[in-house]
């Protein structure tokens, strides 16, 4: 017959193993407790930890932006933004930054300058103006109309016309009253720029030569070299509203010149071969193909009318080439 007690009845081996598992159940308990108190907790012992947390990142956060601050502090003089560039005379050993960055200059070639003065540096000729860090020769022959070099900062032998030996060192002591070794200041001034015309007087930009055309204010050699290249490619200016072909020149040279049409040098598209037509500025490779395939099919090109049958030659282009086709 079976009994209740016989079902709880358990031999020596089944107690001890529940005994090891009941021990081992213990200790993992224990340890999930003890892990639990020293585990950071809202409520633990480490409650403190983020805010500390907190502080030292606000703290980095301020380091991080004095220093930024610091940076742009220092470097104020160089970094603004938006500015319209012009050109008008300047002295390189007093112009600010303003007036640097709104020549056209970039912020780290107002930068060298900066350091070129603080270490002493004296621009005492224009042409010193060129041995700036970085400076491109096409910015220096743009700007070196425009630089004027303070009578501060400009050599005493400016004003004796750089007098060598002993006579021009008496010369130049003769010239003061007082016996002084130095002449009377003003007398002599000498200046490299070339004098610039002034409003109401003009010169022909068919017939000028880059001397006089660097009597234009906002010319300098640069772009008087450009507007003479593109003249002989050209054939000659027809209108003035040509000279806004030639990249970066100044508007306000514009009013200073004139053109005659009638110096305007003609292209006989009747005669010229095909790489003697895509020499001019106005035929491409393909318009002179078109043009020497429809003589070479139809004959001779008596008028405009017929260049208006080629695909290639929309009106605007042909009114553009107009001044210049003879048949």
């Amino acid at each position: 017959m079976f009994h209740l007690k016989d079902f709880f009845y358990l031999q020596r081996n089944d107690r001890q193993a529940i005994m090891v598992l009941l021990g081992i159940v213990i200790v993992c308990i224990t340890l999930v407790i003890v892990v639990g108190m020293l585990s950071p907790s809202s409520d633990g012992s480490f409650h403190n930890y983020p805010a500390r947390s907190d502080k030292a990142a606000s703290a980095n956060e301020r380091n991080a932006t004095s220093k930024d601050n610091a940076y742009e502090k220092e470097h104020l003089y160089y970094k603004v933004d938006g500015v319209p560039h012009e050109l008008f005379a300047f002295d390189p050993n007093t112009a600010d930054s303003a007036q640097l960055l709104r020549l056209g200059l970039q912020p780290w070639q107002v930068r060298s300058i900066y350091r070129y003065r603080a270490k002493g540096g004296i621009f005492r000729e224009p042409s010193d103006f060129a041995r700036l860090y970085g400076l491109t020769k096409k910015q220096y022959e743009v700007l070196a109309p425009y630089i004027i070099i303070g009578e501060d900062y400009r050599p005493a032998s400016d004003y004796y016309g750089r007098k060598t030996g002993r006579q021009g060192y008496a010369q130049g002591r003769g010239n003061s009253q007082d016996g002084s070794s130095y002449p009377e200041a003003g007398k002599q001034k000498v200046y490299s720029y070339s004098q610039k015309l002034k409003p109401g007087q003009h010169v022909s930009v068919n017939s000028s030569d880059t001397t006089e055309l660097m009597k234009i204010p906002g010319i300098g050699s640069y772009y008087a070299k450009a507007i003479v290249r593109y003249r002989d490619k050209l054939g000659g200016f027809a209108s003035l509203s040509q000279l806004r072909e030639i990249e970066g020149l100044p508007e306000e040279a514009l009013p200073f010149l004139t053109v005659n049409a009638n110096e305007v040098r003609k292209l006989n598209i009747n005669k010229f071969s095909l790489n003697q037509l895509r020499q001019h500025p106005y035929l491409n490779f393909y318009q002179a193909k078109e043009i020497c395939d429809y003589r070479r099919l139809k004959g001779p090109i008596h008028n405009l009318q017929e260049l208006k049958l080629l695909k290639d030659f929309p009106t605007n282009e042909i009114e553009r080439l107009k001044p210049y086709i003879e048949f």
